[in-house]
């Protein structure tokens, strides 16, 4: 359980007004000694604050980068964690748009798939629950430039 300290009455703090001196007594600096019996929980858990790529997720996409950027399709990349979804995004050139978005939108694990295929026009290329069948959309691409 998580415990969170409330705050003495105003009663107990201290003011100092312009002019005169602190006492801090036998507090030794402390002005505002707290007890146990003010101890409180924290308000329940409101579920995580960002979504993030997992290690295992990111070895899968990094090795797919790796494969492109030796087949010179990809030069560099952009990972962004927000509250709701995580991106991995794609560049051909730094000072561009992403060429391809990797999305993964843990809301959406019950329906069509928390991972996502974007393209740079924002249309979904693919989208599905396992990772590397949804990456199969740009490994084609790379079967097609390598040729």
């Amino acid at each position: 359980m998580l415990l969170a300290l409330r705050a003495p009455p105003a009663e107990a703090t201290c003011a100092v007004q312009f002019g005169q001196g602190l006492d801090l007594g036998a507090n030794h600096g402390i002005l505002n000694p707290m007890s146990f019996d003010q101890v409180q929980p924290f308000p329940s858990y409101s579920g995580p604050e960002q979504v993030a790529f997992h290690r295992t997720e990111l070895a899968v996409i990094l090795s797919l980068y790796g494969r492109m950027v030796a087949a010179g399709e990809w030069r560099d990349y952009g990972i962004s964690s927000l509250r709701d979804l995580a991106v991995f995004s794609v560049f051909r050139r730094t000072a561009e748009n992403p060429l391809y978005r990797i999305e993964k939108r843990p809301k959406l694990r019950g329906r069509q798939g928390q991972y996502a295929v974007v393209g740079m026009d924002g249309q979904i290329l693919k989208r599905g629950h396992d990772l590397k069948t949804v990456l199969r959309v740009l490994e084609r691409k790379l079967i097609r430039s390598v040729t």
